[in-house]
């Protein structure tokens, strides 16, 4: 991965950071729902990431809000998130972080 890629993976993440699960009140990322990060070379972001559950009640929401908070950063063109749930979220996915929160 060149300088470039993870110098925007880092911005991705920090971004990440600032977007908590209503219901659990930690950052999406520390609870493991980020499964991937691309970056193209041409500024299109592709995000695949999951929910606690298929019916969990910001499924609508929280997919949408991380759209439009990675949109924000300077220089992407595109931001595409697929939402999966393979494999399913587990509580083993949260990191050390959040676990101590």
């Amino acid at each position: 991965m060149t300088f470039f890629k993870k110098k925007y993976i880092y911005e991705i993440i920090s971004v990440l950071k600032d977007i908590h699960d209503p219901e659990i009140s930690v950052n999406i990322y520390e609870l493991g729902f980020i499964y991937d990060i691309r970056i193209s070379n041409n500024f299109f972001i592709k995000i695949i990431m999951t929910l606690t559950t298929p019916n969990c009640p910001v499924a609508e929401i929280l997919p949408l809000k991380v759209k439009n908070k990675i949109f924000n950063i300077k220089n992407v063109k595109n931001v595409e998130i697929i939402l999966t749930f393979y494999p399913n979220w587990t509580y083993d996915m949260i990191s050390e972080v959040a676990r101590l929160e």
